[in-house]
């Protein structure tokens, strides 16, 4: 089990839930061509999996000082796990994750696409390194980063088989697959700061340059609260202007996605303690686990 800790197994679930949706719930509605048979997915989804853990647990060894500061109770590395054998584990994740994206890559004859695998593990080890200790380019690479566990699939399975016939539908839900990942960088970047409000006593030991470090907790948690004002203008548009004359739509963006979301500015605008910032951050964890299950609503908006 703590293995699967050290893996965040949560985050790992919501990829794989992500992905599958994408998949099999958003490209048959609009009967796109797709480049990747089943088993091929299973393998991207996998080597996305692979990356991200291997990120998780390069960014607990370069954290064990904050972490025992800022969470003692989860620390796994030196405790449970020894830093040489986080390491090897570090290291199989990556090779694993970049051969299948080697395979991959070649599979849909689009070779150049095996830099995106290399940039990803990378970017997942300097931000444990060095850019989750500076101003704000740490919690905009890691948002980057997952909503690319978005876009790789539109990548993989619609541009590799775009030809003259299908290339406006194929865009089209490339188009929709980028609006996804948009918000999931606006929701995530915001979290990336909420949680940075709650680890803002390990980070200043640490001497990290996180935004709150630099101007103290209540202003962070103030230019989060708003910038949740950003996707929620943009979801009430989308609401009104889209999906007015569709009650079950409505009903699950108003109560499922923009409620949460309205719950979480409300705290924002007071919250000052840990515990208090801890709620918000699991609340926008909600409403990105929402915003991936409307992939659903699809097939009856459609």
């Amino acid at each position: 089990m703590k293995v699967l800790n050290l893996l965040r197994w949560k985050n790992l679930l919501l990829i794989i839930l992500v992905q599958t949706l994408i998949k099999y719930a958003l490209f048959p509605v609009f009967q796109v061509d797709t480049a990747l048979q089943d088993w091929q997915f299973v393998l991207l989804v996998l080597a996305t999996i692979c990356l991200a853990s291997a990120g998780n647990i390069i960014n607990d060894i370069y954290d064990v000082e904050t972490d025992s500061i800022n969470k003692p109770d989860r620390v796994i590395i030196g405790k449970y796990i020894s830093e040489k054998t986080g390491y090897s584990i570090f290291i199989t994740l990556n090779v694993i994750g970049v051969a299948i994206g080697f395979y991959l890559s070649h599979a849909v004859n689009k070779s150049g696409f095996f830099a995106l695998f290399v940039i990803i593990s990378v970017l997942l080890y300097l931000y444990a390194s060095y850019l989750k200790r500076t101003f704000l380019i740490g919690n905009i690479t890691i948002s980057v980063l997952v909503s690319l566990s978005l876009i790789i699939v539109g990548l993989y399975d619609l541009i590799p088989v775009i030809t003259f016939e299908n290339q406006d539908n194929q865009r089209l839900v490339f188009k929709l697959l980028l609006e996804y990942a948009g918000m999931a960088f606006v929701l995530n970047f915001i979290r990336e700061i909420i949680k940075d409000i709650e680890d803002i006593d390990g980070d200043h030991a640490s001497g990290m340059q996180t935004l709150p470090v630099i101007i103290g907790r209540s202003r962070a948690s103030k230019i989060a609260f708003i910038l949740s004002f950003l996707p929620l203008g943009i979801l009430v548009y989308y609401v009104i202007m889209v999906l007015y004359n569709k009650p079950l739509e409505v009903g699950y963006f108003t109560f499922l996605i923009i409620g949460p979301l309205v719950y979480v500015i409300i705290e924002l605008f007071s919250a000052k303690t840990k515990k208090e910032h801890r709620k918000i951050s699991n609340a926008l964890k909600l409403v990105m686990l929402t915003g991936v299950l409307s992939l659903l609503l699809y097939p009856i908006m459609l």
